[in-house]
């Protein structure tokens, strides 16, 4: 293998070793969630009114862009607002690792 081939692939698995260090980790997320489960369930699943979704299954990416947007205060809703001006990042790619794990939506196939 040629020295520039070496390299270009060191350089493309350490990308990826650091793109899986930042992924959020589904036991801390779990543990982060104890304050969401009063609305949401333990495993997402939960909705106690019709304006409270279920997280279980959701995309990972999805869950991450909404959190950012209600602790930035793009997103409005004062209860969410209020849960989430106070998660660092990490607090929300855990919490959507562990929403995102579990079985709960699920896309209808063709046939149905």
């Amino acid at each position: 293998m040629s020295l520039t081939r070496t390299i270009l692939l060191t350089l493309f698995i350490s990308a990826l070793a650091g793109t899986a260090a930042a992924a959020g980790d589904k036991g801390r997320g779990l543990e982060k969630s104890k304050v969401c489960q009063a609305c949401h369930g333990e495993d997402g699943n939960l909705a106690v009114d019709d304006q409270t979704p279920i997280l279980a299954g959701q995309y990972a990416d999805y869950l991450i862009h909404a959190l950012k947007d209600y602790r930035s205060g793009e997103r409005v809703n004062a209860v969410m607002n209020g849960f989430a001006g106070d998660l660092s990042d990490q607090d929300i790619e855990d919490l959507a690792a562990w929403y995102s794990s579990q079985k709960g939506l699920t896309t209808p196939s063709l046939s149905e």
